[in-house]
């Protein structure tokens, strides 16, 4: 693989992890406090594990591409769990070179 393919395949998947972590939250609003509907959770909770099962194969896939540390690689797992957090991680590994640039 290419280090421009797994970077594009990284920037994707980090966004999409945050976006499916939104829906999910929303989702659990809804159920818990709204007491309305289980929908979001039923719909969101799946999407959201299937792509943060997605993330953390990708950024292991990354980490050996482009040569990250042991320490840039744990924090790019451990974005993974914090909502939003791997939207961080991207931006913060293109400032500090992890990720080329685009």
């Amino acid at each position: 693989m290419s280090p421009r393919t797994v970077t594009t395949a990284f920037r994707l998947v980090a966004v999409a992890e945050a976006i499916t972590w939104v829906g999910l939250l929303a989702g659990m609003f809804v159920k818990w406090v709204l007491q309305t509907s289980e929908v979001g959770v039923q719909v969101f909770g799946p999407i959201h594990g299937g792509v943060f099962v997605a993330y953390v194969l990708v950024a292991l896939v990354a980490a050996r591409v482009l040569r990250w540390s042991l320490p840039t690689t744990l924090l790019a797992l451990a974005a993974s769990v914090p909502p939003l957090a791997t939207v961080w991680f991207e931006r913060r590994a293109t400032r500090t070179g992890a990720l080329p640039a685009r």
